[in-house]
């Protein structure tokens, strides 16, 4: 795995806060988010389960340009 760290979320201390990666061998994104509180899961569940190996987690939208960048270094990867 060659995980690229590409931001934490522009408006935080830079402790426990959201953060954005590449994976370029797996080819995802991996994201540090904040867990969803019960109220926003059970409003998730209303269009699917949520397998216990995935979670629902949040990121402000503060983070657009970290996710815009994110994109941009995947778009660049080559693709397999």
């Amino acid at each position: 795995m060659t995980l690229h760290f590409i931001a934490k979320d522009p408006e935080t201390n830079g402790d426990h806060c959201p953060s954005v990666w590449y994976d370029d061998v797996a080819q995802e994104f991996v994201i540090q988010g904040w867990k969803a509180g019960t109220e926003l899961e059970a409003k998730c569940l209303e269009t699917g389960p949520i397998p216990g190996s995935e979670a629902v987690v949040r990121l402000p939208v503060r983070m657009t340009e970290v996710l815009k960048e994110a994109l941009g270094v995947a778009a660049a990867a080559p693709v397999r």
